[in-house]
């Protein structure tokens, strides 16, 4: 009775009529990207497009599948990007400036391939939830008014178990989620939300095997004290206002913080001048205003070379295309708003944000789940130093201790792999690590998959 519950909901959710033989396969079939707008040629396949979480509200999510660009792309791991905000788009900043196949190019009309997708060494599924987020839709607007971390977790494990209807073929393959910023929640929330529905299950159809996040939100209190840390450290306040912060906000909650808080953030921020503060070493884009800036909202951050600090306005007109939306089937309801990176309304609305994930991140150490912190050095605004403080109230027993990581003989970075727990950090990367550093990114990412410690320096580097 219960199976054939669980089938009709499934046939009730699909857009297809119900007389086709193999309603997945056409469902995946329909979804096929055959060319977007200004794209070089490829060797991979693509889908995007949409999938009903609730049918009652009408509340349905965006997808973009990029397939893994390998001869044999059935047997590499599927990857879940989520981005945070709350409100960002995991397609218009994780897919089209970091970790995505393609960068949009100045124009807002072309694509160029990026050379270090993380489609390198996976399939990965980029989702934008929750619903009101990029192209991600309800017809319900109490659902845009009301938005949470417990609302977004449970839409985004519905979508996978109803996208995976749609393409069985990644039923069972070694799973993995991640993210960063306020993806710092969502991450390990939904990565709970897996694990506990696969409990007892022998072989569950979401062979969830870990979960890694970057410059990522994890405890407010922690945050908050390494934050202003990190600001008084790297001379962007002065002593006054640090010690203010720290008497009038360290033991506030980091979404919901206090009109004193608050005031003093601004003092802080005016302090620190016309900077990028998710960058602090690279230049601001010069072709809009400085607007307030969020806590966990993603700016512009820098490439080695060609550093281009305006590619948020290349993605804003890229998405509002006609042509773009009708190539990637998006807006198939006429969604009464633009497409933008960041929802406003859902950021002011945010109802439900716990204080801290160290109590998830402790159940899953606990059941042997792989997890992996990385973090960019140059990010003021949730900085490394808020990740260690956090790592360390996990009390976590040393394996391996700090020491630098090398690529083409330079230091990318430092690592510390402790019992349960292997944090990475990145030189000079601010709080978009891929766009930031792109080629210590896929070799992070390689090194994440294959649980492998991150490489130390060659031995003529050593001897001098």
């Amino acid at each position: 009775m219960a199976v054939a519950v669980l089938l009709a909901a499934i046939l009730a959710l699909s857009p297809l009529p119900l007389s086709l033989a193999s309603p997945s396969a056409a469902a995946a079939a329909a979804d096929r990207i055959t060319r977007l707008p200004g794209q070089p040629p490829v060797n991979f396949s693509m889908y995007s497009g949409y999938v009903t979480v609730d049918a009652a509200a009408g509340r349905a999510l965006f997808y973009w599948l990029v397939e893994a660009a390998v001869a044999k792309p059935e047997s590499a791991p599927l990857v879940l990007w989520l981005n945070g905000g709350p409100g960002c788009s995991s397609v218009g900043y994780g897919a089209s400036e970091e970790l995505g196949a393609f960068r949009i190019n100045a124009d807002g009309r072309t694509l160029s391939v990026n050379p270090y997708s993380w489609n390198k060494m996976a399939n990965v599924l980029f989702l934008d939830a929750p619903a009101g987020v990029g192209y991600s839709y309800s017809n319900t607007s109490s659902d845009l008014l009301s938005p949470g971390d417990n609302k977004t977790a449970h839409d985004s494990y519905t979508f996978l178990v109803n996208w995976l209807e749609r393409f069985p073929q990644y039923k069972y393959r070694d799973f993995y989620i991640a993210g960063e910023s306020y993806g710092g929640h969502y991450v390990p929330q939904l990565s709970q939300l897996v694990y506990r529905n696969n409990k007892g299950v022998r072989k569950p159809i979401l062979n969830f095997k870990g979960f890694m996040v970057g410059n990522a939100v994890i405890d407010d209190y922690h945050d908050f004290v390494g934050t202003f840390e990190y600001w008084w450290t790297h001379g962007l306040i002065s002593d006054d206002t640090y010690q203010k912060l720290q008497l009038a906000c360290e033991f506030d909650s980091s979404e919901h913080a206090s009109d004193a808080c608050n005031k003093i953030y601004d003092v802080a921020e005016a302090e620190e001048g016309l900077i990028d503060a998710y960058s602090i070493y690279t230049p601001t884009c010069k072709k809009t205003s400085l607007h307030r800036r969020r806590q966990i909202k993603g700016r512009r951050p820098w490439l080695p070379r060609g550093y281009d600090p305006c590619t948020e306005q290349y993605s804003t007109k890229y998405y509002n295309l006609p042509e773009v939306q009708k190539a990637f089937r998006a807006n198939v309801t006429g969604i009464p708003y633009a497409w933008t990176g960041c929802s406003d309304v859902l950021f002011e609305y945010w109802k439900d944000s716990p204080r801290s994930m160290l109590p998830i991140y402790r159940e899953l150490i606990a059941a042997g789940i792989r997890i992996w912190v990385f973090s960019g050095d140059a990010d003021s605004v949730v900085p490394l130093t808020g990740t260690r403080y956090s790592i360390d109230a996990l009390y976590l027993p040393t394996v391996t201790n700090w020491y630098p990581w090398y690529d083409e003989e330079e230091v990318a970075g430092w690592c510390q792999v402790y019992k349960g727990l292997t944090l990475v950090t990145i030189r000079g990367a601010g709080h978009e690590v891929p766009l930031h550093r792109p080629r210590q990114a896929l070799k992070l990412f390689e090194h994440f998959l294959q649980d492998k410690p991150m490489p130390r320096p060659v031995p003529s580097i050593q001897s001098f």
